[in-house]
């Protein structure tokens, strides 16, 4: 009986993927404004919790339902369910999905008010990272409620053997005993081998789960002279060398980019750039590597696949001194800030030349809370810049990073969900008669606010490094902050 509970209280390692599970969105539909947080599960099938805080027009209702971000089935969304309305904030919703495969979804809303019926869509990447522990007591229970099963089995064969054919009133006599005797022991054995059956059914489908856990794919970086050349692939027994790599066609332009790579120097995260690989034929990509410091760089490539399931790659890149003397790329961009040894970093960074990014930075930060923070430039007299310009498309770009690596996150003013994806989504929507307006997008020559917003919340306590950047002129500037979340 041991067996059943060992069997029961079984858990393999979990595998979390780099950046938070987590979708931050802020969303304009119309005359309603939508600050939207999904916080997706770490088993599938699993629930995803949604809240969403609304602002602009007045809202009566709001309605949720999953669906898949491609194919046909992206065409035909559940009977929606309705949100609850918070009683103390009426401004305030809350609701649950199930999302039932991995892959690509996206959570449709249905917006209901005095301005009218709206409908919008934010993707979301659902995929198993963790084997959920199940609770000591729970399995204590179960674990005593299975011998009693067995006992009660073996006691019910033993009976039935002694007297199922006996005369009312009639004591067994010896043969009986001995009969009943050997039948329990018999079932007894039966049960146990039926028990150890069952476990061993239950390592196998605890084994087939495990192996289909979200596993990022593999980044390999090579440096050849001056060149940074960088393959995506993933393991299979099948291809050459056990190893298949991913096609460029495979993947989807990012803000006109297959990859937004950076490099953050370890362990004290005192130099970082921001670069755009670009193909090189069918497979691989490649750039050329500007002036950087020698040391360890942390990579972490940003891709979208083809149907909007967005990774963030990782690998380990030493860079020997004087391997390059290029400059930077006209859309890359890098910042040299203090070691994070040398402590926390104010909400005001001096830019080398002479601007200042400036963090509206709250008095406190807790994990697992949805924040819009803001970020302005000033120029070099401290007044708000006047020769914005559009960076890759959008007001800015932030990365969010854990001082540990266990966490990194690139998002946008629009919140944290892969452009492609979002813009996959607004298909879908359009095609159902909705809208989404991607209020962060920004021409290339259109003029933007030196004030930028970034929905984000932090996915655990600790402290973080976050690198803004925002372009004026033709100079890509990189702000850096540190944050200690609580």
């Amino acid at each position: 009986m041991l067996a059943v509970v060992a069997m029961l209280g079984v858990c393999l390692p979990a595998h979390a993927h780099i950046g938070n599970k987590d979708v931050f969105e802020q969303v304009s539909v119309g005359p309603y404004k939508l600050f939207i947080t999904i916080r997706t599960p770490t088993v599938i099938p699993g629930v995803a919790t949604i809240e969403v805080r609304s602002s602009g027009a007045p809202i009566d209702s709001l309605t949720i339902a999953p669906l898949l971000l491609t194919g046909e089935a992206s065409k035909h969304p559940p009977t929606a369910d309705a949100m609850k309305r918070s009683n103390d904030d009426p401004q305030f919703f809350t609701g649950s999905l199930w999302l039932m495969g991995t892959g690509s979804w996206q959570i449709r809303f249905g917006i209901d008010g005095a301005a009218g019926a709206e409908t919008t869509s934010v993707p979301v990447a659902a995929a198993a990272t963790a084997i959920l522990h199940m609770q000591r007591p729970m399995g204590m229970m179960l674990g005593l409620l299975g011998v009693i099963l067995v006992l009660g089995i073996v006691g019910i064969v033993a009976a039935a053997a002694r007297e199922a054919r006996l005369t009312p009133g009639v004591q067994p006599n010896e043969g009986r005993q001995r009969r009943a005797v050997l039948a329990g022991v018999a079932a007894l054995v039966v049960s146990c081998f039926a028990v150890y059956l069952g476990g061993k059914w239950w390592n196998v489908e605890a084994a087939d789960y495990a192996a289909d856990m979200h596993r990022n794919s593999e980044l390999r970086p090579a440096i050849d002279g001056d060149r940074l050349n960088l393959l995506i692939g993933d393991p299979d027994k099948e291809a050459d060398g056990g190893w298949r790599v991913v096609k460029n066609d495979d993947m989807l332009l990012d803000h006109g980019h297959l990859m937004h790579l950076y490099a953050i120097r370890e362990p004290e995260m005192d130099a970082v750039f921001h670069l755009h690989p670009e193909p090189t034929g069918r497979k691989g990509l490649s750039t050329v590597l500007p002036a950087m410091p020698a040391g360890t760089y942390k990579l972490y490539g940003d891709v979208v696949f083809l149907n909007g399931f967005p990774e963030t790659e990782t690998a380990t890149l030493t860079v020997p001194a004087g391997v390059s003397t290029a400059p930077l790329g006209a859309e890359d961009a890098s910042a040299a800030p203090p070691p994070i040894s040398a402590g926390d970093l104010g909400p005001a960074y001096k830019l080398p030349d002479g601007y200042t990014m400036v963090w509206d930075k709250p008095a406190a930060i807790t994990a697992s809370t949805p924040y819009a923070f803001r970020f302005t430039l000033l120029d070099g007299t401290g007044k708000p810049a006047g020769d914005m310009q559009p960076y890759l498309g959008m007001a800015g770009h932030a990365a969010f990073v854990k001082t540990d690596g266990t966490t990194f996150a690139h998002t946008h003013p629009e919140g944290s969900a892969a452009m492609p994806a979002m813009m996959l989504a607004d298909e879908s929507t359009m095609a159902m008669g909705g809208m989404n307006d991607m209020s962060g997008m920004a021409g290339a020559s259109e003029v933007v606010k030196p004030v930028v917003e970034f929905p984000y919340g932090f996915p655990s306590a600790g402290r973080y490094r976050i690198f803004v950047q925002m372009k004026h002129g033709a100079t890509v500037e990189t702000g850096v902050f540190d944050a200690e979340v609580k």
